[in-house]
């Protein structure tokens, strides 16, 4: 299975372009970064799109805080985690996140 991720801006109704994220997973307990990447102007991350993911537990961390600072404004969640499970080889899943300085919200899709 693969991921692709986007990030939107809720505040001001607008992809949240810039955001450092990171693509994670579980290793002796402990979570061990598989890949980073930024969210495009369209606040997608493509870049993990043609790789594979071994089935288990991931999460993605978006620096939400550095977002929100680019515009002066301080953020309640410095960092969004969104875990999430591979649950087999499926084609892709597509995390969602829609963000605000003081709350978030998520989504998780698989599409084949």
């Amino acid at each position: 299975m693969s991921v692709t991720a986007q990030a939107l801006d809720v505040v001001y109704g607008r992809s949240a372009a810039g955001i450092p994220a990171t693509l994670e997973r579980p290793v002796d307990g402990r979570w061990q970064t598989v890949a980073s990447a930024v969210t495009d102007e369209n606040g997608n991350i493509r870049d993990w799109a043609d790789q594979r993911l071994d089935q288990g537990a991931y999460r993605i961390v978006f620096d939400s805080d550095s977002y929100f600072a680019t515009f002066g404004v301080y953020a309640a969640y410095p960092e969004i985690a969104v875990a999430f499970v591979v649950p087999d080889d499926g084609d892709a899943c597509q995390i969602q996140v829609l963000l605000a300085p003081c709350s978030y919200s998520m989504f998780f899709g698989a599409h084949g």
